[in-house]
């Protein structure tokens, strides 16, 4: 999920450059993004463009109105929540959604700019649902994975924001309650913030914070 970018540079895997006919259909496929009769096909295509094409994340920030259509179809999302109402349909067209935010998360030429604009935050509803239906937990599951290709950056920056906006409560209750999958992402997501020296002195700098962190980890183990 959150390390497929990373890992196609572990790996040596190297993506092509892109010719200027798939250029040019990932940029209509954007544009299609902004009508609601051919929106959802195109963020199927779109999704499935992460790995091949390199720079989607820019085409993605850049295009005009495409970030503020992605925005809407996350808040339209929330009135399914609760009461909830979320089926696999709803679902799968939601995470589509979080996959483009996950590569423009993952790019390093648009991930501070993803920051900036406080976009993580529209994500923090999804995980702090705690229906364990596959709908609900598959839409948390890409959440995290968001979360998760920030964190990979070793972006001190990254971490303050998080930190910050208190995802480290929503991890901590995730890695407590969630399915296998989720407990995973959210666990290596608080141990990336560990990592980091300012993520590491925040969870230390109280007893309670400190005894929280360590609870849970006992738990998980």
């Amino acid at each position: 999920m959150f390390n497929e970018t990373d890992e196609n540079k572990k790996t040596g895997s190297k993506i092509e450059k892109p010719s200027k006919e798939e250029v040019a259909i990932v940029i209509e496929w954007l544009h299609h993004l902004k009508s609601t009769s051919t929106r959802e096909n195109a963020l199927v295509e779109l999704s499935k463009k992460r790995e091949t094409f390199s720079d989607l994340a820019i085409y993605i920030w850049y295009t005009p109105g495409v970030i503020t259509v992605l925005l809407q179809e996350i808040i339209n999302t929330y009135q399914l929540l609760a009461p909830p109402n979320l089926n696999n349909s709803s679902s799968s067209k939601a995470c589509n959604v979080l996959a483009l935010f996950q590569c423009v998360a993952a790019h390093s030429d648009t991930r501070i700019f993803f920051l900036n604009a406080q976009i993580p935050i529209f994500l923090y509803p999804f995980l702090n649902t705690v229906n364990r239906s596959k709908p609900f937990e598959y839409l948390r599951l890409t959440a995290l994975g968001v979360i998760g290709a920030l964190v990979k950056a070793d972006n001190t920056e990254v971490i303050s924001f998080l930190l910050n906006t208190e995802i480290v409560p929503l991890c901590l209750r995730i890695m407590e309650r969630g399915s296998e999958l989720s407990r995973t992402v959210a666990t290596f997501i608080v141990q990336r913030i560990l990592l980091d020296d300012s993520g590491l002195s925040f969870l230390c700098s109280t007893a309670e914070r400190f005894y929280t962190v360590s609870e849970i980890k006992l738990i998980f183990s």
